[in-house]
């Protein structure tokens, strides 16, 4: 199904893609906010050296983190012997709503937090403007002839 919607051209959030393609279990959940200038990206990955298993990377207008988790147990008493393991590559792209220098996104790990500040470019002044209406000629065609004051 999603590959009928994507050969057409129809692009959906990440969330829904990946619920259409079967793909929720490789899906690193993240929270996003702004706080100050910077856009916050957090994760919870217990477990995991972040210089060993961690990728982030910026392309684009796209912030990509690939996180690979592995993690194995083994018991041993005078019954016998148990081994259970765990393993994966969870990945998620977050959408930056302008360009980035990827000089200034910095990354921290703490307590099984992965934590992404990306600083955002400014924004224009929000608020109103006033708009200067000039006297004269009509300046798009289609105007008939107005009297002027």
């Amino acid at each position: 199904m999603a590959n009928i919607l994507r050969r057409a051209g129809v692009e959906f959030p990440e969330p829904f893609r990946r619920f259409l393609e079967g793909d929720l279990d490789s899906w690193l959940r993240v929270e996003e906010y702004r706080e100050g200038g910077d856009l916050v990206v957090k994760a919870e990955v217990p477990g995991i050296d972040p210089d060993n298993d961690v990728d982030i990377t910026l392309a684009g207008n796209q912030l990509e983190i690939s996180v690979r988790h592995e993690e194995k147990t083994e018991h041993k008493d005078k019954d016998g012997y148990r081994s259970e393991f765990r393993y994966g590559t969870f990945a998620r792209t977050v959408s930056l709503p302008g360009p980035v220098s990827q000089e200034d996104v910095r990354a921290s790990y703490t307590d099984g937090i992965l934590e992404v500040r990306i600083p955002l470019p400014e924004e224009p002044a929000a608020g109103a403007r006033k708009i200067r209406v000039s006297r004269g000629a009509a300046t798009s065609p289609g105007f008939g002839s107005a009297a002027q004051e």
